[in-house]
C-alpha cells in the first residue's frame, strides 16, 4: 500500500467495498451492451467512465480495461480525437486512454492521431439527435502525415460512450472516403 492508498483508499465507486475502484462483483452486474458495445452505460461501467472523463481519475482505466476480454484478432485501433484545446484542458483524451491500455491488452496496433478534430463542437451531453449530427459534421479530418496504403490491418474505430452513434457516424464517414475499406467501432459502454 502506498501512502496515496492509505490517505484515500481505494473503494468501488459502485459498492463502496475496498481494494478496487470497479470490482469484480459490480462489474459482473453490467449487462453486455450489444452491438460493438462492451457494457451497458450503466452502474459501475458509468461511473468509471464519469470519473475518469470528469473527475480526471485516469487510474481508474486501468482497473476497467483489465476486465475486457475480446476474442484475439488483428486490429488497429483509432480513438475519437478531442479538439486540441480540450485536450490541453483535461490533459487527456479519454478514448485515447481507454484506447491505447485495450490496444496493449489485446495486442493490437494502435494509431491515436489518425484522425484530427479540427475545430471545437459543443459538447454531445444533452443534445438531441439531429443537433449531435450538425454539431460534429466536418469536424474530423485524416491527419496527412499517414500514409494510407501503409495500415495492414482492419481498422477498430474506438470511443468511450456510443450514444446516438453521431460521433463514430461522421468520423467513419471521413476514414471511409479516403479510401479505408475495413473499419469498424467499439465503445466500452452503450
Amino acid at each position: 500500500m502506498d501512502l496515496l492508498d492509505f490517505i484515500f483508499p481505494k473503494k468501488c465507486l459502485e459498492c463502496g467495498t475496498g481494494g478496487k475502484y470497479v470490482c469484480e462483483g459490480c462489474i459482473k452486474k453490467v449487462p453486455p451492451g450489444g452491438s460493438n458495445s462492451i457494457w451497458r452505460y450503466e452502474g459501475v461501467v458509468r461511473k468509471a467512465i464519469i470519473a475518469i472523463k470528469y473527475k480526471f481519475a485516469t487510474e481508474i482505466a486501468d482497473e476497467l480495461i483489465g476486465y475486457i476480454n475480446l476474442p484475439p484478432s488483428k486490429q488497429t485501433l483509432v480513438p475519437i480525437p478531442s479538439y486540441w484545446y480540450k485536450q490541453n484542458f483535461r490533459g487527456f483524451n479519454q478514448a485515447e486512454l481507454l484506447g491505447e491500455k485495450l490496444a496493449t491488452k489485446m495486442g493490437w496496433k494502435f494509431i491515436p492521431d489518425l484522425l484530427i478534430k479540427k475545430k471545437p463542437t459543443l459538447p454531445q451531453v444533452g443534445l438531441k439527435g439531429n443537433v449531435r449530427r450538425q454539431n460534429l459534421k466536418g469536424v474530423f479530418v485524416l491527419n496527412p502525415t499517414y500514409l494510407l496504403s501503409t495500415i495492414r490491418y482492419p481498422l477498430v474505430l474506438f470511443d468511450d460512450v456510443y450514444t446516438t452513434g453521431s460521433t463514430l457516424k461522421e468520423a467513419m464517414r471521413v476514414l471511409k472516403e479516403s479510401g479505408i475499406k475495413k473499419v469498424s467501432s467499439l465503445t466500452i459502454a452503450r
